[in-house]
């Protein structure tokens, strides 16, 4: 009897894989590192293959821990580092080239090219997304520029187009599938999240053939099975999500206006929107969080691009902490942080501002100002970037979110947590399991086999470790938040009003935001 669900994250720094038993604890979990390829500047590549090894090592390692058996395996889900791009050979299997990463830069021009020429408003009502080098279009259209003959032979059907999810499901199908689900679809610029289909469109803007695509199946369901040798026994493959939609489902956010929020070197805040795509919103993405029997449903996403990375600077840059956990102790020894903002715009700014222009700064400064204030203030300013986020998507999506589940490494800074709850106005709630984005693998490909009835019941295994509830008065928090503002204000546009040449236009994919 299946005793186990497993998950595959494939992420942007390594490969893991946990195992989960009916109760949704982790009965083993096993990681590998991959390497980090940079060819030229801005330019960041990963190697199918490792991807691959990696995956598939971690895979085999979990069920020994377990003392396991592949027979005893239900189901396994895929979820993975979102929009990096692969092109292979359908017949062999062996990749074309080294995956273009979701953070590579090589195809900003483009974008540009493409947005002077009036492009960017149909990708945008069409895809919910921006014209950016951090999606998979342009990254695609490149390799089939740039690769000797491959355009001709994707036109003939020789050649296969995935991201990350779609590789894994190749290669452990022994390449008998080829698909993708529409969380991931909706990222690569060439999918329409109103008709749930390859926009034509699109594809002729980018130049893309229909043949190269992968068939879009639903994220919770059976789309294959594992070739036997791999695990000495067919396991189905059941579950595929983007990390940050699977984070989102395995936070249990299935009802519409219930939202997570995951803090690493960037955060990324995700409210679920239900069974209707969204309108329009500028500064936030529009995507597709998951679909299951047939049924879509929609996410609005903000995407901050230095909350972690503020406290690594202090670390690394200031070297005024010496581990990113002494943030919290160092906060407490003042009362405040003295007058003082950080704005970590150390890339520009991202949502709800997307302002390329924008520089990082410490501002309120005055003799009294010690390290303990500057450490609390670049805390803080998590706090705050997180309220600008859930504030617009509360005004788009027309729902107040009542509260806010969390998770990422800030979760266990109790003094951040509390000071999110106190900016938010509303109770922050850690999980018990803080994996979230391979649990919510496990639970789609769970579901799709029969392990629970459906989202009310899969909802029920969400387990409260800790709340947080606002314990600051209302008018204290709305002038803390006023000076946070004003601070930004000062930072805006910064390089422009230097002279200097402006940067390209900057989206959500500007490196230095960095996934968790």
């Amino acid at each position: 009897m299946a005793r186990y669900l497993m998950a595959l994250d494939q992420g942007t720094t390594s490969s893991r894989a946990v195992l989960y038993d009916r109760q949704c604890r982790p009965a083993a979990m096993v990681q590998r590192e991959i390497r980090q390829i940079y060819p030229r500047p801005g330019w960041v590549e990963h190697d199918p293959w490792e991807i691959w090894e990696t995956q598939l090592a971690v895979a085999r390692e979990a069920i020994s821990q377990a003392g396991a058996a592949g027979s005893e395996i239900a189901a396994i889900g895929i979820t993975n580092q979102r929009e990096t791009t692969l092109l292979w050979d359908r017949a062999t299997g062996q990749p074309l080239a080294n995956a273009i990463v979701w953070q590579c830069r090589r195809t900003a021009e483009r974008c540009e090219l493409l947005r002077q020429g009036g492009h960017e408003g149909l990708v945008h009502e069409r895809t919910g997304l921006l014209l950016d080098p951090y999606f998979a279009a342009t990254k695609l259209e490149w390799l089939l520029d740039e690769l000797p003959g491959s355009r001709a032979r994707a036109e003939r059907g020789e050649i296969c187009f995935g991201t990350v999810d779609t590789w894994l499901i190749y290669q452990l199908s022994g390449g008998k599938v080829h698909a993708t689900d529409p969380s991931n679809a909706s990222r690569t610029l060439l999918y329409n999240i109103s008709t749930l289909e390859w926009d034509q469109d699109l594809l002729r803007l980018f130049g893309v053939p229909p043949t190269v695509l992968p068939v879009v199946v639903d994220s919770s369901g059976v789309c294959g099975q594992t070739v036997p040798e791999l695990f000495g026994h067919a396991i189905p493959l059941a579950g595929i999500a983007g990390d940050q939609q699977a984070a989102l489902f395995g936070q249990g956010c299935s009802l519409r206006g219930m939202a997570k929020n995951t803090y690493g070197t960037g955060s990324f805040l995700l409210m679920n929107t239900g069974e209707a795509a969204p309108k329009e919103c500028e500064g936030l993405l529009r995507t597709v969080a998951w679909r299951m029997d047939g049924v879509t449903t929609y996410a609005l996403e903000g995407s901050v691009f230095a909350s972690g990375a503020a406290v690594q600077w202090l670390r690394d840059g200031l070297h005024i902490i010496s581990h990113a956990a002494d943030s919290e102790e160092v906060a407490r020894t003042v009362p405040d942080a003295g007058g003082v903002y950080m704005v970590p715009a150390f890339a520009g700014l991202g949502a709800p501002y997307w302002d390329p222009y924008a520089r990082g700064a410490l501002l309120g400064l005055t003799r009294g100002t010690t390290r303990a204030h500057v450490v609390r203030a670049a805390l803080e300013a998590i706090a705050y970037q997180t309220r600008d986020v859930m504030e617009l998507m509360e005004r788009c999506a027309g729902v107040k979110i009542a509260e806010l589940r969390v998770d990422g490494g800030a979760v266990g800074n109790q003094f951040l947590m509390q000071f999110q709850a106190d900016m938010l106005g509303v109770p922050v709630q850690v999980p018990q399991i803080r994996e979230v984005t391979s649990l919510g693998a496990a639970l789609l490909a769970g579901l799709a086999v029969g392990w629970w009835d459906g989202l009310e019941d899969v909802g029920r295994l969400w387990r409260e470790a800790r709340r947080y509830v606002p314990m600051m008065p209302p008018s204290e928090r709305e002038r803390l938040y006023g000076g946070w503002r004003h601070a930004v204000a000062r930072c805006r546009g910064w390089l422009s009003g230097l002279g200097e040449p402006p940067p390209l236009p900057v989206g959500p994919g500007r490196s230095g935001m960095g996934e968790p």
